[in-house]
């Protein structure tokens, strides 16, 4: 008996490991809090990476296609519901986040002798009446990380999600000095893409530095040969509910 709390940890960890192989390759997301509304820019090659969840609220992810449109659909019909039983305006991310998404991840992959979700999500909702907008990262686990939203002071501008940890944080620090709060969805959309190139660059590594700029802009214009750009903006000067917008890039 004593034995048997080890043994759920080893597999916890197992699956783990499984999980994070398996994310190993997907192609980064990057989404930016620019001056015309939230952008989510990636490079893809075979099929949609970026999706509208609700009037204000999108999501990006990166796994396995069926894992990634089951919980596209678990996050619509929740705020569906919420829409239809309060209204419009009481449709939360993070509400969303904390009491379905995030529990139903966690369960699944805490519970070993069922499917856990091969998915990395990143989601983003616009602020309304001057609030800032909220980013959040949910992992496999069920674990989720926002940008500060309205509780830090100065929420960041960014959010990112890749395959590998170091992929990820190689975007984070090339996007912390980038002022993106300012830039046109156009400005934002050359950032990301460099961002992309950071983290794509950075896959096949644990550990390393910054790859230099002359290096991001090769890499960048080599991927853009083979991949297509999906863009999409969540339309801070939209004239009705429906803010998201497909762009072309």
């Amino acid at each position: 008996m004593t034995e048997e709390p080890y043994r759920w940890i080893e597999a916890i960890q197992n699956r783990r490991e499984y999980i994070e192989n398996q994310l190993a390759a997907g192609s980064p997301i990057a989404a930016l809090s620019c001056a015309d509304g939230v952008l989510f820019v990636t490079i893809s090659r075979e099929r949609q990476k970026l999706f509208e969840i609700y009037d204000r609220i999108a999501m990006g992810g990166i796994g396995h296609p069926g894992d990634i449109e089951r919980l596209r659909m678990t996050a619509i019909e929740v705020a569906s519901a919420e829409g239809f039983n309060r209204s419009a305006n009481d449709v939360s991310l993070r509400r969303m986040a904390a009491y379905s998404l995030s529990p139903l991840l966690k369960n699944a992959f805490e519970q070993i002798y069922g499917p856990p979700f091969l998915a990395r999500m990143l989601f983003a909702e616009l602020g309304r009446d001057g609030e800032a907008d909220l980013l959040m990262r949910l992992d496999y686990d069920g674990g989720f990380h926002t940008n500060g939203g309205a509780v830090a002071a100065t929420p960041d501008s960014f959010a990112v999600i890749s395959g590998k940890q170091h992929s990820a944080k190689m975007m984070d620090e090339f996007l912390r000095n980038k002022k993106v709060k300012q830039l046109s969805a156009t400005e934002a959309v050359d950032v990301a893409l460099d961002a992309w190139a950071v983290g794509h660059m950075t896959l096949a590594n644990e550990e390393g530095e910054m790859p230099p700029s002359d290096a991001i802009a090769a890499h960048r214009e080599e991927q853009l040969r083979e991949g297509t750009v999906e863009a999409v903006l969540l339309d801070r000067h939209a004239a009705s509910n429906t803010t998201y917008r497909p762009l072309k890039v």
